[in-house]
């Protein structure tokens, strides 16, 4: 079982990693991609029902015009460090991390 991790200087340190974000919550401002060094999550468009159509690929793109608004969908959670930069930036605070401790149990 995973107790802690240490920093450079030897610090205990347990990294939390981003496991959802919440679609109702998220505002699609994309703040948590671009602090993210990984691409973690991406911006997928959602229509007026909530379904999600897919990653959004440009300002041009309005899936047809279905895309109601965007939300940030965490698509890539293997690549998270648990560095929580997402979590600081997120002004909705809609964001699900989990401790790495937790995680190996």
């Amino acid at each position: 079982m995973i107790s802690s991790f240490v920093t450079r200087d030897g610090s205990r340190w347990m990294p939390k990693y981003l496991s959802a974000i919440d679609g109702a919550t998220c505002i699609g401002c994309g703040r948590c991609f671009k602090v993210c060094s990984r691409e973690v999550m991406h911006l997928h468009g959602i229509d007026d029902v909530g379904e999600i159509l897919g990653p959004f690929d440009g300002e041009e793109d309005d899936f047809g015009g279905e895309l109601n608004r965007m939300i940030m969908v965490v698509d890539s959670r293997g690549r998270c460090i648990g560095c929580g930069a997402c979590a600081r930036v997120c002004p909705r605070d809609c964001q699900t991390h989990v401790a790495a401790d937790i995680l190996a149990a």
